[in-house]
């Protein structure tokens, strides 16, 4: 069979700005840098954020691959085989006559139809991050492509939910082979798992039959398929809440369940606006912080992206900065201490509560601390990792988002922080997961997450 001729991508600037590593990902084909892509990364590597970041780390690597190249005309070597060639010229000609300005974007077409005149025995690809612009470049024939290697599930619906429903004839069968007639508080079963279900993650739960609503928890997987089950501790009662909060449905249980092992590292909680993510997480944070003293501090972050219009720089310090941010946290707070929102800075100090940015993370090391990370749809999987790695012994993370509510520019489903940390912990043995899927925070807001 006759080889297919490598293809030639030509990339835009975000695609170089959300993953520094692009360059490895494209094997044996060459890659285009359009010089207006230099210059637009150019513009934008001063600074702290991530972003100037991710271009610095990639001039640093462009740098060392042309110094490691003698005749740049011939492209410089990629991991993958391919060349990286530097495009320095452009035919504004190809273009449209309405297209004819120096735009960015239609620079970086120019180059792309250019390419595409001189190797018609190739495939020429503009790879881009940006909607707007694939679909212009499409208008004017060219073949594009969303930048995919960034994604870190191939299927964002069958990120694990830690839950596994039994149905009655199943459930039947199961009850025979541990020799049991009802499930007890307390109790703990070994059994045999079946051979044609997939075996639960542990610190999943099984879902029984019926209305009573029992979950058992997955403990412990033992040699060939011994599961063990565990009836899990209920805060279904105001006898046993939490800071005044307890589970109004069987799913809030099993998260309160989880966030209160003190032997799990790290718990994601995934689900609806209004399922009462964030305020599980205070809630079980402060009684464990407060009453039981398991740990030091509580610390809360999120990314601070806007949904709409954005309003600009704010004034003052890091705090002052931070509370337009941390509105649903101050929200849920005031609830729990039962105090006014507007006095509550004042008493965060005394309950151990530190609202920190996600750019202050990076180099500190958190012992004993409760960590929460609200929001977590709109962090990068390098945002997120940089967190999970700062923790420290004796700490607590708990990731919360909902992947309905993506405001960061370029990340969805399939590549953000949120989905990464789910996938990449399934399993472990110190981390737990589980998806909210009823909105209780009001009759409306219930009806809303439905209709709109």
């Amino acid at each position: 069979m006759q080889q297919q001729p490598s293809k030639i991508f030509v990339l835009d600037t975000n695609v170089l700005i959300h993953d520094p590593n692009a360059l490895s990902h494209f094997d044996e084909h060459d890659v285009v840098l359009p010089l207006v892509v230099l210059e637009e990364m150019d513009k934008v590597k001063r600074g702290l954020d991530e972003l100037a970041r991710n271009v610095r780390e990639v001039s640093r690597y462009l740098d060392q691959l042309s110094e490691q190249t003698e005749d740049l005309s011939k492209g410089c070597l990629l991991p993958g085989g391919g060349r990286l060639f530097f495009e320095l010229n452009q035919d504004p000609t190809l273009l449209p006559p309405f297209l004819a300005n120096d735009s960015g974007d239609n620079r970086i077409i120019s180059v792309t139809l250019a390419l595409l005149e001189k190797n018609t025995d190739r495939q020429v690809v503009l790879v881009s991050k940006d909607i707007n612009l694939r679909i212009k470049a499409r208008a004017l024939g060219l073949t594009t492509e969303d930048y995919r290697s960034d994604r870190v599930v191939i299927d964002p619906d069958a990120l694990t939910t830690g839950q596994i429903f039994i149905d009655d004839k199943r459930w039947e069968q199961m009850a025979v082979s541990m020799e049991v007639s009802a499930i007890d508080h307390g109790n703990q079963y070994l059994i045999d798992w079946p051979q044609d279900m997939e075996l639960p993650p542990i610190n999943s739960f099984v879902i029984l039959p019926g209305d009573r609503q029992v979950a058992l928890r997955c403990t412990h997987l033992g040699e060939g398929r011994k599961v063990e089950l565990q009836d899990i501790y209920s805060y279904r009662s105001e006898r046993h809440a939490v800071w005044g909060v307890q589970a109004k449905n069987l799913e809030q249980n099993m998260a309160m369940n989880l966030l209160m092992d003190a032997n799990l590292d790290l718990v994601s909680v995934t689900g609806l606006a209004g399922s009462g993510k964030t305020l599980l997480a205070l809630a079980c944070g402060l009684h464990q912080t407060l009453d039981m003293g398991i740990y030091e501090k509580i610390l809360v972050t999120r990314a601070t992206v806007p949904m709409g219009q954005d309003i600009g720089f704010l004034p003052g310090t890091e705090k002052e900065k931070l509370e337009p941010w941390m509105g649903a946290i101050k929200d849920n707070l005031a609830y729990l201490l039962d105090q006014d929102a507007s006095d509550l800075a004042s008493t965060l100090g005394q309950h151990r509560i530190e609202i920190t940015a996600l750019s202050f993370a990076r180099g500190r090391t958190f012992t004993r601390t409760w960590l929460i990370v609200d929001e977590a749809q709109n962090l990068t999987p390098h945002q997120m990792k940089t967190l999970v790695t700062r923790m420290g012994e004796g700490s607590k993370i708990i990731v919360l988002g909902n992947n309905a509510q993506i405001d960061t520019p370029y990340l969805t489903e399939f590549s953000n922080g949120l989905s990464h940390v789910v996938k990449q912990f399934a399993g472990w043995d110190w981390s737990g997961n589980v998806k909210l899927r009823a909105s209780e925070r009001s009759r409306l807001a219930g009806y809303a997450t439905k209709v709109l």
